[in-house]
C-alpha cells in the first residue's frame, strides 16, 4: 500500500487550535476525573525497526509448522492458487470495505455483485446478500429472519457445528427467544425426536447442516419434508465446496442456506478473518441482513450497480429491526470471488471430488489398522474414527513428522479431514505411522 505519513507536533498543535481547544488532554474534558488515567501505561521502551524484526523473527521460530493437515472441524487446508492473494493485495482492493456513499464506489459494488451471484449459482438459491463476519454469524441472523409473530423457536440439529450452535444460542438469548437442541442418533439428526419438537405450534425453523459437524451427509428431503409439514423453515448450513456435488438445497425444499466461506481461497489463519454466506427464496429476500448489490443502467446506458432494497429496518427503524448487521466483508468475499472465478465450477467440483476420494481412501486404511469409523453411511471429507491408544499418543506420533492429527473428540474418538492438498502417498506415510504407533 501507499506510504502513511502521520501528522507532527505542529500539525497537530493546528488542529486543536481549529477546534478552539489548547492541549490534547482538552479532548477528554468531558470524562470524570475518577476514571482517568493518572500514571502512564506499564509498557517496555520502544525499539528500533530493525530490533523489532530480528525479535519478531525469533519469536516466529518458537512456533512448529505442520507440513500435513489432516484436521478440519470447521477450518480447512485447502490449495490456493498464488494468484488469489496478488490479486486481491492490490492497493484498491486491500482497502475494500462496506460503501457509504455507495454508488461512488462502483469497484466495491461490482466485487460484492459478483460474490452475491457466485454464491447464488452454488447454493442454486434466488438470491444472495454481499456477507456478513462468518458462517455462524449466518446462522444466527438466518434465525432471526426466519421468525414471525407467534413463532420464534428455533430448533438447531445435535449435529451442527458446537461452536455455530453457541453462537446461535447467544443470539437467541439476546432476543429472549426460545432456542432448542435437537437429538442425535448415530451421528445424523434423530427424526423421531424431530416430529415430536415440531409439534410445537411455537417453532419457526430447524437449523441442520449437511455434510454434518461429523462428516455425514443428512436425510435431507425426509428432513425437509417434516419441517415443511409443521409450518417451519429449513435454514441449511452447508459446505460451499461440498454444493459442487452434492445435492442442490433447492431440490429438497432449503428456505435459507448459509455457511462459512472461508474454503472458498480464504487461508486457516489460525482461526481467521472468514466471510459468512447467506441465501435466500425471493419469498424471503426482503428479510435479508445486511446488503444486496443489484446491476441496473444510469442515463446514459452504462452498466452500474448499486444497493437494493436498502430502505429496511436496521437503517431507519432500529428499534424494530431483527437484524443489526449494515456492514460486509467485503475483502474476504471478493477474495472468495477471485478464488471461484479462478476454479470455475469444474475447478470447484475437483476439489471437492479430491478431498471426498481422499478422505474415503484414509478412512478405508485406518480401519485395516484398528482405527474404526464411529458412525455409518455417506460422508464428504471427514469423519469419525475410535483410536486404539489415547489420543495424545496419536497427536504426538505424528507430530515428530510434522503431520497434525484429527481433532480429539475425547481420549477415544478422533475426527479426522482429508482436502485435496495432501497426497496419496502421504496418506500412506500417515498409516504407517499410525499403524506402529497402534503396536
Amino acid at each position: 500500500m501507499g506510504g502513511y505519513i502521520p501528522v507532527n507536533a505542529a500539525d497537530r498543535q493546528a488542529m486543536l487550535q481549529a477546534v478552539g481547544l489548547e492541549t490534547m488532554a482538552d479532548l477528554y474534558a468531558d470524562i470524570p476525573e475518577v476514571v482517568r488515567l493518572k500514571e502512564g501505561l506499564n509498557l517496555p521502551d520502544g525499539m528500533a525497526e530493525q530490533a523489532v524484526w530480528q525479535k519478531l523473527a525469533a519469536l516466529s521460530r518458537q512456533n512448529y509448522g505442520y507440513d500435513v493437515v489432516l484436521r478440519g472441524a470447521g477450518s480447512y487446508n485447502h490449495y490456493i492458487p498464488a494468484a488469489v492473494s496478488q490479486i486481491a493485495a492490490k492497493e484498491n482492493f486491500v482497502t475494500c470495505y462496506t460503501p457509504y456513499q455507495a454508488e461512488i464506489s462502483q469497484g466495491v459494488l461490482q466485487g460484492i455483485f459478483e460474490f452475491q451471484t457466485m454464491i447464488a449459482e452454488l447454493t442454486t438459491m434466488d438470491v444472495s446478500n454481499a456477507s456478513v463476519y462468518d458462517g455462524a454469524t449466518a446462522a444466527g441472523e438466518a434465525m432471526a429472519m426466519s421468525r414471525e409473530r407467534k413463532k420464534t423457536k428455533v430448533l438447531c440439529a445435535a449435529t451442527a457445528n458446537p461452536m455455530t450452535q453457541e453462537v446461535m444460542n447467544t443470539y437467541a438469548s439476546g432476543a429472549e427467544a426460545p432456542f432448542e437442541r435437537v437429538a442425535e442418533a448415530d451421528g445424523r439428526l434423530d427424526l423421531a425426536v424431530l416430529k415430536e419438537a415440531l409439534e410445537d405450534p411455537e417453532v419457526c425453523a430447524l437449523y441442520i447442516e449437511s455434510p454434518n459437524y461429523y462428516g455425514l451427509i443428512e436425510n435431507m428431503q425426509d428432513i425437509a419434508d417434516l419441517v415443511h409439514q409443521a409450518g417451519a423453515k429449513l435454514i441449511f448450513g452447508a459446505n460451499p465446496l461440498a454444493l459442487a456435488i452434492y445435492e442442490s438445497p433447492v431440490a429438497f425444499g432449503a428456505d435459507i442456506v448459509v455457511g462459512d466461506g472461508q474454503p472458498l481461497g480464504l487461508p486457516m489463519n489460525y482461526g481467521g478473518p472468514s466471510v459468512g454466506f447467506m441465501a435466500t427464496t425471493k419469498k424471503l429476500m426482503r428479510r435479508l441482513p445486511g446488503r444486496i448489490v443489484g446491476q441496473t443502467t444510469d442515463e446514459d446506458g452504462n452498466r452500474a450497480y448499486v444497493l437494493t432494497l436498502q430502505a429496511r429496518e436496521q437503517h431507519i427503524r432500529r428499534d424494530k429491526a431483527s437484524s443489526n448487521i449494515c456492514s460486509n466483508q467485503a475483502l474476504c468475499a471478493l477474495t472468495s470471488a477471485i478464488y471461484m472465478g479462478m476454479m470455475g465450477p469444474q475447478g470447484l467440483r475437483e476439489v471437492a471430488m479430491q478431498s471426498r476420494a481422499k478422505a474415503h481412501y484414509l478412512a478405508d486404511g485406518l480401519a485395516k489398522i484398528g482405527y474404526d469409523r464411529v458412525h455409518d453411511g455417506a460422508f464428504f471429507h471427514e469423519f469419525v474414527t475410535t483410536i486404539p491408544v489415547p489420543a495424545r499418543q496419536v497427536e504426538a506420533a505424528l507430530r515428530e513428522k510434522h503431520i497434525l492429527s484429527g481433532l480429539p473428540l475425547d481420549d477415544n474418538r478422533m475426527l479426522w479431514c482429508a482436502t485435496e492438498q495432501v497426497s496419496k502417498e502421504t496418506l500412506d506415510q500417515v498409516l504407517d505411522c499410525l499403524k506402529e504407533v497402534a503396536q
